[in-house]
């Protein structure tokens, strides 16, 4: 009898140091979901170049090497949308299906960028079905946004003009964001009067 009291006890105390243990990870794990997720409650003050600013133009590089000029004006006419985003940042991955149909729907340019070890850039690549979205790297830009969350979209009007610059993990954000560009038409007026000013 005082065996099996014995034998009880123990398994006893192991199964509530083992439920302590898979208390503290959850609450550890939730925690770091929390600081993630969570809303922005007072917004930082944004450090770098604001709205209002012209991004001058930087010549960055796609990942294979190519240079690939951002900012200034932009020969095509239309606005650019650059989210910056780090391979390992899941907000940004599930962002980014968003802010693609977005640009699309508004007629604009989706640029990345892309922060963060190359390598694991390039797995994210593969892993991520970018569409012909271009993913750049440039320390220089990083350097002049002073981008301290992910993801982080800014909206350059087709002068190199930033419009907007904000973070954008939800739904909602990216869409306040993404309400600062013009209908498509407009946008394909703005770009026709571009042409022929040329």
């Amino acid at each position: 009898m005082l065996a099996v009291l014995t034998v009880s006890t123990v398994l006893l105390t192991v199964c509530v140091l083992a439920l302590a243990a898979s208390v503290f990870v959850l609450a550890r794990q939730i925690g770091v979901l929390h600081e993630r997720l969570s809303p922005i409650g007072v917004q930082p003050i944004l450090s770098g170049l604001r709205s209002g600013q012209v991004l001058p133009r930087i010549v960055a590089h796609c990942l294979d090497g190519t240079p690939f000029p951002v900012g200034g004006l932009n020969p095509s006419g239309r606005f650019t949308i650059l989210m910056f985003v780090s391979a390992d940042c899941p907000v940004c991955k599930r962002a980014f299906p968003v802010v693609q149909a977005a640009a699309e729907k508004r007629g604009a340019d989706l640029v990345l960028v892309g922060e963060g070890n190359v390598e694991a850039l390039l797995v994210m690549t593969q892993q991520t079905r970018l569409h012909g979205t271009p993913l750049l790297t440039s320390i220089e830009l990083l350097l002049l946004m002073q981008i301290d969350r992910l993801p982080t979209l800014i909206i350059l009007d087709p002068q190199g003009v930033i419009v907007a610059r904000d973070l954008a993990g939800t739904r909602s954000e990216i869409e306040a964001l993404v309400a600062t560009l013009p209908p498509a038409t407009e946008m394909a007026r703005t770009e026709d009067a571009l042409h022929v000013a040329v």
